[in-house]
């Protein structure tokens, strides 16, 4: 499967996408609201349990490629995560440092929820990060989410919570 954008290609994480995915995400300061940066086998981990999910679920994260060079800049896409102890689809992404703050984990996100709520029974998409994570929920913000929930856990200490219903996402596309 695949989804474009104007400048992005969204398109499935495969083991060829290592070298690329493995700079991001273990990198420090792109990870800092991860307890720890990943290691080569959680990369490789990572990228198998999407390749699964993919075949499970019909979505997964996929790799996040500029449509003007072919570079690989991140993953973005949709996950089934438990959130405060309940199943939920939702949208996630992990852009490299060197091109946050441009709006592409924005475009991706927007991309991925108007593809599950075209494709799928789902009500409500969700996001959620650590409280800290001031770029996470300025896109979830742009992505039409509001703030949902906060809870306390023992990874993040504080979880906010972002959703948009599909009554929302209908009223604000109509």
């Amino acid at each position: 499967m695949q989804l474009e954008t104007s400048r992005l290609l969204l398109r499935e994480l495969t083991q060829d996408d290592f070298a690329e995915l493995y700079k991001i995400l273990s990198d420090k300061e792109t990870m800092e609201h991860y307890p720890n940066p990943f290691s080569k086998d959680k990369v490789r981990g990572w990228i198998d349990w999407n390749i699964n999910n993919y075949k499970t679920f019909g979505f997964g994260l996929f790799a996040v490629v500029l449509k003007e060079n072919g570079q690989m800049i991140g993953d973005c896409g949709i996950t089934m995560q438990t959130i405060n102890g309940r199943v939920r689809p939702e949208i996630g992404y992990h852009i490299n440092k060197n091109y946050q703050n441009k709006g592409y984990a924005t475009e991706a996100a927007i991309k991925c929820r108007d593809f599950i709520f075209e494709n799928t029974t789902f009500q409500t998409i969700y996001t959620y990060m650590k409280y800290t994570n001031v770029g996470s929920y300025s896109v979830a913000i742009k992505n039409g989410m509001r703030l949902v929930e906060e809870y306390e856990d023992p990874v993040n200490r504080n979880t906010k919570v972002y959703a948009i219903t599909r009554t929302e996402w209908e009223t604000k596309n109509k």
